[in-house]
């Protein structure tokens, strides 16, 4: 009985204490934040956010007044297309790697992977001058354009490492059978390949979702994204708190839901597609 007492002791301070104490440190600032938007904005410079007399007037404003239902709307369609320009070119992209032999395929493969080491503040400038000049300045394609060149790059890393681990065997059972080329890719592959598709595809949405540099260089007063809605909520002399963190709140439930969703197939297609590179 000693044994297993101090066996238990030993558990709860070598294993559960930590796991609560990183949890506490982890969730801390979202349920701060998440108090703070449901605490009346005179009230928060008296006594501070509270779990008593918790109102929903933030979040009533944000929408009425501040418009943050239309912010969505541009961070929806901007991800949105975003995952399909880049799940489009990443699938096909990675397929042709992981099945053709063709020279410098290495080299563009690093180039693909090169691509992500530079840091988004380059990229801003060369992108503005040419969607300038291309008249896309303030559109939704111009943030689904400059999006998908940071998703698309690590996005055919993770479908390639996928494809590879599917045999040949199966392509070449479906061509004999006569399929084409691309009808077995898209009859034999692509089916075995739903998780990867999906965990790219929720990586891609995340990354278009948050991104805020192009969001605030190409977007203006027509597509506004939430990121960009969010940071002019923080005035010259006054922050909005309770505004500021609602919108936090709200702007991050998307993401977090669909994670949510699609969580075993989102695991399942990161881990799948770790086994062969």
């Amino acid at each position: 009985m000693a044994l297993g007492r101090k066996s238990t002791l030993r558990r709860i301070l070598t294993v559960d204490l930590p796991m609560v104490l990183i949890l506490v440190f982890t969730l801390g600032p979202y349920l701060w934040m998440a108090l703070t938007s449901l605490t009346a904005e005179d009230k928060l410079f008296t006594r501070g956010p509270s779990v008593f007399d918790l109102v929903w007037e933030n979040y009533a404003r944000l929408f009425a007044n501040v418009g943050f239902a239309r912010n969505m709307l541009d961070s929806l369609i901007v991800a949105s297309g975003t995952v399909i320009v880049g799940l489009t070119l990443s699938v096909t992209a990675a397929y042709s790697f992981s099945r053709f032999d063709f020279r410098f395929k290495r080299v563009l493969l690093l180039q693909f992977l090169l691509i992500n080491m530079f840091p988004l503040v380059l990229l801003i400038l060369p992108l503005f001058v040419l969607m300038r000049q291309l008249g896309l300045l303030d559109t939704h394609l111009a943030l689904i354009i400059a999006n998908s060149t940071i998703a698309i790059p690590f996005s055919v890393w993770m479908m390639t490492s996928y494809i590879n681990g599917i045999p040949k065997s199966l392509d070449e059972a479906a061509m004999t059978d006569g399929c084409s080329r691309l009808s077995a890719m898209v009859r034999v592959i692509l089916p075995l390949c739903a998780p990867g598709i999906i965990a790219t595809g929720i990586y891609i949405f995340i990354t278009a979702w948050n991104e805020y540099l192009y969001a605030l260089t190409l977007g203006g007063q027509n597509v506004r994204p939430i990121t960009v809605a969010v940071q002019t909520m923080i005035g010259e002399y006054q922050v909005q708190w309770g505004l500021l963190t609602a919108g936090g709140i709200v702007g991050a439930m998307p993401a977090t839901l669909l994670f949510l969703i699609v969580q075993r197939r989102l695991v399942g297609g990161l881990t799948q597609g770790a086994v062969k590179g």
